[in-house]
């Protein structure tokens, strides 16, 4: 039943004539809830259930600790169970969320722009400025050059060479972000050669990350000697890297086995990232050095979503890609990419890997989780399922006048409190357009940037921080040992169309994500990835 039939008839008729949202509260609630059979499947959830209207609780198979940072991520935002339902999971999903953010979208112009109109019913702070546009160049020049000239407020990920001329610019300001990132190479360990692990150490040896540091990334960037960032904890200093050994590599490769040279392609998007500012020169550089050791690459270009799909499907032998925080722990970074859970872009997982990180991330205290992030990181520079090469450090820039104008470690800038004096907009360019707006099933940072305006999930992350801070749950409780997690919601929220936010649109809007046998497990190509990475395995999945 719509929340909009829900009302008494004297209040709907005030509704409908005076166009006001009123809350949809009342005594024919009927609340939802999904539970497994048995935590057999190997998921995270056992239970997600709407206790009353405004309080959901979630039973969990096994302690997870770092769950209020996981609901606060963009993939778990939440949206109207009607809305949901009447896009049948996908379809105008994709373009036209409906949530509970400041802003809300109003037009997408696919190939030129995305507009959003402030939200005048958000139950926050509102929006400084009425509107927010995004726009994209994919060239680092480009956006500065239109920033100079004033056609738009802020851009995304200077080129390397620009930081001092924006930081010289009294019209304009430098926010610098630490790399609290990774660019790797990664190898599918089911496509000859990569099977053989003699062959993906020898691309490790093979390549001179400090030269690709020095020649193609911005002040502020680091060698990666390690996948984790040392800034999060999960970093194990004492399991040192593979150093740049050419020579050894050579010999890798004539103890393996495999015929010589190895023919292998190389496959990229075109698309700057605070993680790898300079794609195209840094996959030729890659290209030379492998080149030098007997591995020949041809170097193949795909556009950003089907590179995506196709990483995440596990259908590129060798591939250049990186990760972002999206909160600061070990359970972001490794489990996402080499948990049970995971993606198959690296082929088949380990059970060296994948063990250590199942018993790391279900403990609480961080002296009791270390030790199995040293077994982790360990086993992931030995089996090499990829080379961890750099941090990159990157920033945003805006026109001076822009108050409220910050970089966010995550990512995630928060336009609704910027304001420019000189007009009644702010006007974005980032390095590619949003690959869709249902962001449970999607991955790229340009598409959860622009989700981030727009919808919102239980919990938040601070401004400019990566601290968890309430968002539409007011407050949560959890037992002992981390497996039983009881929201509040916050009462009065309405979404963009009206409605009211209830416990059933949050059951809801976690349900289609969880269980693969759902009618609305649909999204834009069905994978749900950062679910299956947060919480290990989907509720009905097909068997293989």
């Amino acid at each position: 039943m719509s929340k909009l039939l829900r009302v008494m008839p004297l209040m709907l008729l005030v509704v409908l004539v005076l166009g006001l949202a009123m809350p949809a509260f009342g005594q024919d609630f009927e609340p939802m809830s999904v539970s497994a059979e048995s935590c057999d499947y190997g998921g995270a959830f056992q239970t997600i259930e709407a206790v009353d209207e405004l309080t959901v609780r979630f039973v969990l198979c096994y302690p997870d600790p770092a769950l209020p940072s996981k609901v606060a991520f963009s993939a778990l935002h939440i949206q109207p169970a009607e809305h949901l339902e009447a896009t049948g999971g996908g379809g105008d999903l994709i373009r036209e969320p409906i949530g509970t953010g400041p802003y809300m979208v109003s037009n997408w112009d696919q190939g030129s722009e995305l507009d959003f109109a402030r939200f005048d019913g958000y139950w926050g702070e509102p929006a400084k400025e009425p509107t927010l546009i995004f726009r994209w160049n994919s060239e680092a020049a480009a956006r500065l050059v239109e920033l100079q000239a004033g056609t738009i407020d802020g851009i995304d990920n200077p080129g390397p060479g620009d930081f001092d001329v924006i930081a010289n610019d009294p019209n304009l300001q430098l926010l610098e972000r630490e790399g609290t990132n990774v660019f790797y190479l990664g190898m599918n360990n089911t496509v000859a050669p990569f099977d053989n692990v003699m062959v993906r150490q020898a691309v490790s040896y093979a390549i001179d990350k400090q030269r690709i540091v020095d020649n193609f990334y911005p002040p502020g960037s680091t060698v990666a000697d390690q996948f984790m960032p040392t800034s999060i904890f999960g970093y194990t200093p004492e399991v040192e890297p593979f150093p740049y050994d050419p020579e050894h590599a050579r010999e890798l490769l004539e103890q393996s086995g495999v015929a010589l040279p190895i023919e292998t392609t190389l496959s990229y998007r075109d698309v700057v990232r605070s993680y790898l500012p300079q794609p195209g020169v840094v996959a030729q550089d890659i290209q030379a050095q492998l080149a030098e050791v007997g591995i020949n690459v041809t170097i193949d270009v795909q556009e950003s979503g089907t590179f995506l799909d196709n990483a995440d499907a596990g259908n590129l032998s060798l591939h250049l890609l990186g990760w972002g925080a999206d909160y600061p722990d070990a359970t972001n970074f490794l489990d996402y990419h080499f948990g049970a859970g995971s993606s198959a872009q690296f082929g088949n997982k380990f059970e060296e890997i994948t063990g250590p990180l199942t018993e790391g991330a279900r403990l609480a205290d961080p002296d009791a989780r270390y030790p199995f992030y040293v077994e982790a990181n360990t086993a992931i520079r030995d089996l090499v399922p990829m080379v961890p090469i750099a941090h990159g450090g990157s920033g945003v820039a805006f026109k001076a006048s822009i108050a409220g104008a910050h970089s966010s470690p995550l990512g995630n800038e928060q336009f609704a409190v910027m304001e420019d004096p000189d007009d009644d907009n702010i006007i974005w360019m980032q390095n590619a357009e949003p690959i869709g707006l249902y962001c449970a099933d999607e991955t790229d940072g340009e598409s959860l940037r622009a989700c981030e305006q727009v919808t919102e999930g239980l919990l938040a992350y601070e401004v400019a921080g990566t601290s968890v801070v309430p968002a539409l749950a007011e407050s949560y409780e959890a037992n002992e040992d981390s497996t039983e997690w009881t929201f509040h919601l916050r009462p009065g929220v309405l979404f963009h169309d009206g409605s009211a936010l209830d416990a059933n649109d949050v059951v809801m809007s976690y349900v289609v994500q969880w269980d693969a046998a759902n009618p609305l497990h649909v999204g834009r190509d069905g994978n749900f990835t950062y679910f299956q990475a947060f919480f290990t395995a989907f509720l009905n999945a097909p068997s293989e």
